[in-house]
């Protein structure tokens, strides 16, 4: 397969095409990050905290019993701080 991206062939077209399809969704991946970075500055024009946000944000990817446990433990490490 080598030999053939080497010499131009088959193979050498099918890597263009993958290199291609990568800048492609790499373009829109840039794209879709500057539109986010858009709707966190709408956010906090609006007044909203940021990091509050993204907290939940974090909060939300996590499913319900793993996000308990989590603020479980946080909770328990304040109360041992003397934080709460």
């Amino acid at each position: 397969m080598t030999r053939d991206i080497a010499d131009g062939g088959v193979a050498a077209e099918e890597l263009k095409q993958f290199v291609e399809r990568i800048e492609r969704l790499e373009e829109e991946k840039k794209a879709i990050a500057d539109d986010i970075k858009d709707v966190f500055a709408e956010l906090k024009g609006r007044g909203f905290d940021v990091k509050a946000v993204r907290t939940i944000l974090a909060f939300r990817k996590q499913d319900h019993s793993e996000r308990q446990e989590e603020e479980a433990i946080l909770e328990l490490y304040m109360n041992a701080l003397g934080m709460s």
